[in-house]
């Protein structure tokens, strides 16, 4: 594990709280504005490339005004490509395809599962101890998980392949998370490693556009392009905080911005864009945030 990448959790680090719930916050409103845009006629992959670039292009103006200053190497080369596609790109591209099939609020929800993900890959590991808590949180959040898939698998036409999609990005934030930690770069800084990441990851998503023949340059409507630097801003801000989270929190501290996103993201699809609320997620959510309270205050 590199030298910058702490394990110390938000409950032996208050200041982690505030990182907490402030990154968990913009990570759902990540999705309820790929929501948006896609109802008004964008392209979600079209507009998570633009968005990401964008991001990107703010975190390194903020890191070159911070006199942060990259030395290329095949390590942080190795970093930026590994972490951009488990942590952004991936799972962004699968979210964001997914947007217009399941909704948005659905895509948020999927936020709820890298903590217990995250827990898991890192008892496998040996990065963590096995508890009675930590195992019976696991339990409770899967059990919910099955729940909330079970709300949209038995929806329209295709909504089945788009949920399994949905639901497949945790699992690479998961390992994403994992390997930020133990791959970390020794003495790199977490203003010079966001946007080393977010920009990889936006040429990888370019990438994909054009091998998927996607319209990049289609605009529905001229004002509409007003969400672009503001999805943008959002993105910055997300990635800015969740380095430094991470290397203040460790993977499992770090994770848990997952239920707050799935919150904040469902609460305002059905608020703003109109979403509906099943009734079984009434039953869901409070199994998944039992799920995820016992795994954060279990012994370490």
């Amino acid at each position: 594990m590199g030298a910058t990448a702490s394990t110390i959790t938000p409950a032996v680090a208050p200041t982690a709280y505030g990182l907490l719930l402030s990154t968990g916050f913009l990570l759902g409103l990540t999705t309820v504005m790929a929501g948006l845009a896609s109802g008004l006629g964008w392209h979600p992959i079209s507009f998570l490339f633009w968005s990401a670039l964008g991001g990107g292009l703010v975190l390194a103006t903020f890191a070159g005004l911070a006199g942060e200053r990259l030395k290329p190497s095949s390590t942080l080369l190795r970093y930026g490509l590994q972490a951009g596609m488990l942590s952004f790109a991936l799972p962004n591209i699968l979210s964001f395809a997914a947007i217009p099939h399941v909704g948005a609020g659905f895509v948020a929800l999927c936020l709820a599962f890298p903590p217990l993900l995250t827990y898991g890959l890192a008892l496998i590991l040996g990065m963590d101890r096995v508890s009675v808590q930590g195992v019976v949180g696991m339990g409770l959040g899967l059990g919910g998980a099955v729940l909330f898939a079970a709300s949209r698998l038995t929806g329209a036409e295709g909504g089945g392949l788009w949920a399994g999609l949905a639901l497949a990005a945790p699992v690479s934030v998961a390992a994403g998370n994992i390997y930020r930690t133990v791959a970390w770069p020794a003495d790199t800084s977490p203003g010079l490693l966001a946007p080393v990441m977010v920009l990889t990851a936006a040429v990888m998503i370019g990438a994909y556009a054009i091998l998927a023949a996607v319209p990049l340059f289609a605009v529905p409507a001229t004002w509409t392009l007003a969400l672009l630097p503001i999805q943008a801003a959002i993105i910055a801000a997300t990635y800015g905080l969740f380095f430094v989270l991470q290397k203040v929190s460790g993977p499992v501290g770090l994770s848990q911005i997952g239920w707050i996103g799935a919150i904040t993201g469902k609460g305002l699809a059905v608020a703003l864009l109109g979403e509906s609320f099943p009734p079984i997620l009434a039953l869901a959510i409070p199994l998944i945030l039992a799920g995820i309270v016992l795994v954060s205050r279990r012994p370490r």
